[in-house]
């Protein structure tokens, strides 16, 4: 792979740069973004010299705006290339077809898709331009690295660009199985998109495998392995690589002593209850919280459970609040909270505490430190990183993890306590079994999911990744260049 000539020898595309502007008094500043894709991403980007990373700011342009940051700046020692989206843009390509098509139908369509043609036109346009972006700042025999589903079209366009280019995508989020997708008015355009890559990675092998059988289904590839697909005359490698946290920084902050008091106060600031269960999520339909409510109001009106005894916290931090699913979501959740608080509350004690709120990093782990239950229990989800985070805190051992059989997670923590969200009843039976769960048994199983935390960190699935990808053989790029 040549390392000369102009532009990025590394490059990354994503939906949104790895930044955030932070307005003052004295004017913008731009600061590091608190994403798990940033983080996981840090030790790939400090193994290569000369990178590159496009993605939008999170600017609208308008008319009513025009301070929006089109050039490329440094931050970091990372070149940031802006990618423009007018509002328009943003409704059709990331509002529209991203989150109303994409995210509900790899969700196993808890909600509905919406089918638009006009979202499809918009979201075709804005990963041309992200492809063009990507053709221009990468130097020849350059890595590509694509990132997620607002981006699927642009491996291909990118391939007929720059032919030279080493292409790896990898999808956060799950990949349905092929007869869901087959719903897909551009079922092939999506499917001949990603096969533009020479790898396409997955959080979960159940991922990776939907999407080979469906290529095969397509009639656009040959199988060559279990792997692997011919295409167009290239393999594309197809493969599951779950996506690992900054194990070692959340350890540290556990440990934190300001962490530990800011825990020791939360649990007063509770009522000193035997018993905490924690849910942290996104106000999202696919996070399973309002049947977690539901289960856990079964419990208490059962008598299983006790509001002198065990008190719940629960974080949804907002998320697309402008979209119809969403907002009655929400309105869901919070009457349950009512409910719950309602019929089984005390003065000065609510029995659930729900914050509609983002907690900063360190809020967060002291909840992690202060809760005796995780509670995890999404109908679907790629990976769930907040599983590990969990885990990666609890370095005395004790603590229970209740995690969704269909979260991402799963495959990796068994040692957790694996509930299917839809069966309510064995989601209370599940929540309580891990209240009563003895320390002993709590240690053998925190102490396994550990392990298995630290060894799959965010640095290993980087690398993992790209060296996967760098085994891919490319022709030399002088031979491939366009004239």
């Amino acid at each position: 792979m040549s390392d000369s000539g102009p532009g990025a020898s590394f490059v990354v595309v994503a939906n949104r740069l790895p930044v955030k502007r932070i307005e003052a008094e004295e004017g913008s500043t731009w600061v590091t973004s608190p994403g798990g894709l940033v983080a996981a991403l840090a030790p790939a980007l400090a193994d290569h010299d000369g990178v590159a990373w496009l993605g939008w700011t999170g600017d609208a342009e308008s008319d009513a705006e025009s301070e929006v940051v089109t050039e490329p700046f440094d931050h970091g020692g990372v070149h940031l290339i802006p990618i423009p989206l007018s509002t328009d843009e943003r409704e059709l390509h990331y509002d529209g077809m991203s989150n109303g098509t994409l995210w509900p139908l790899y969700h196993d369509k808890v909600e509905p898709s919406e089918f638009h043609r006009t979202w499809y036109d918009g979201y075709r346009r804005i990963n041309r331009r992200f492809a063009e972006a990507a053709a221009s700042a990468a130097r020849p025999g350059a890595t590509v690295w694509v990132h997620d589903y607002q981006l699927q079209l642009v491996p291909g366009m990118l391939r007929e660009l720059r032919p030279d280019l080493t292409i790896g995508f990898f999808l956060h989020i799950p990949f349905p199985p092929p007869e869901l997708f087959y719903q897909l008015p551009w079922r092939r355009e999506l499917t001949a998109g990603l096969l533009g890559s020479d790898l396409i990675g997955f959080q979960a092998p159940d991922g990776a495998a939907n999407f080979h059988r469906l290529a095969l289904r397509l009639g656009l590839c040959a199988r060559k392995s279990k792997t692997t697909l011919e295409y167009e005359g290239r393999t594309v490698d197809v493969k599951a690589f779950p996506i690992g946290i900054d194990v070692a920084r959340y350890d540290e902050v556990a440990r934190d002593h300001d962490v530990t008091d800011a825990a020791r106060n939360l649990r007063a600031q509770l009522g000193q209850p035997q018993v905490v269960l924690l849910g942290v999520d996104r106000l999202d339909y696919t996070k399973g919280i309002d049947i977690r409510l539901r289960a856990f109001k079964e419990l208490l009106a059962e008598e299983r459970l006790h509001a002198s005894q065990v008190t719940m916290v629960q974080v949804a931090e907002p998320s697309r609040d402008r979209v119809d699913a969403y907002i009655s979501l929400r309105e869901r959740v919070e009457q349950l909270v009512g409910e719950i608080n309602g019929d089984y509350g005390r003065v000065g004690f609510p029995v659930v505490h729900y914050i509609h709120q983002t907690r900063s990093f360190d809020e967060l782990l002291a909840m992690y430190r202060t809760a005796d239950v995780m509670l995890i229990t999404p109908f679907s989800d790629g990976m769930n990183l907040v599983a590990k985070e969990y885990v990666a805190t609890r370095f005395d051992e004790s603590g229970v993890l209740v995690l969704s059989e269909f979260a991402g997670a799963a495959h990796q923590l068994k040692d957790a306590l694996l509930v299917n969200p839809y069966d309510i009843e064995a989601m209370k039976a599940t929540i309580e079994r891990a209240v009563v769960m003895a320390p002993e048994e709590q240690r053998k199983r925190m102490k396994t999911m550990r392990r298995n935390v630290k060894t799959h960190d965010a640095s290993s699935w980087a690398r993992s990744f790209l060296s996967a990808l760098s085994a891919k053989t490319a022709t030399p790029p002088e031979a491939q260049l366009p004239i």
